[in-house]
């Protein structure tokens, strides 16, 4: 049990440093080479699973990531990882599930109501979309720069209401 532990810290700060020094292929190797360790391990599961994301293996990226958001259910990175998987899956529904359960835990988080917003569009769902853009920008008006270069908007992009919420009133 204590070895167990100790591997899986060491796969942990190995598989970290990788990702710190942008070779995302080297973390999921060498955690995939231990998965049954990893499995045991909600961190480990997760640095698996944004490696795989990172070098765009969405698929491949989801169980792990699902693994790590059972382990650990507070952690806001796995989730926006899984939805951002299962979006380009095409799962969108699951993206936006997952992304609407984290909001439960943190709904005062910026970023979960701004991805929540593509998503929405993308499902072409204007009141919703709109809603979760308007939150996102009042939690956050910084969020504001990413809009104009953000393809997800483009189906309701051309809204009035769309317009009124991001113009910029000085």
């Amino acid at each position: 049990m204590a070895l167990s532990r100790y591997r899986i810290r060491r796969m942990v700060r190995q598989a970290e440093g990788y990702l710190e020094l942008g070779l995302p292929a080297h973390a999921a190797r060498s955690l995939d080479r231990h998965r049954s360790l990893v499995e045991e391990s909600g961190r480990a599961s997760y640095l698996l699973g944004e490696s795989l994301r990172e070098i765009e293996h969405y698929s491949e990226a989801i169980g792990p990531l699902e693994q790590a958001i059972q382990l650990l259910p507070s952690d806001r990175h796995i989730p926006l990882a899984l939805a951002w998987c299962y979006k380009r899956t095409g799962r969108l529904s699951q993206a936006i599930e997952v992304l609407e359960r984290a909001l439960h835990s943190d709904p005062l988080e910026a970023i979960l109501h701004y991805n929540l917003a593509c998503y929405w569009s993308l499902m072409s769902d204007r009141p919703r979309a709109m809603r979760a853009l308007e939150r996102a920008l009042d939690l956050d008006g910084n969020y504001l720069d990413l809009v104009p270069y953000e393809s997800d908007f483009d189906t309701i992009r051309e809204d009035p209401e769309f317009q009124m919420i991001t113009s910029v009133i000085v």
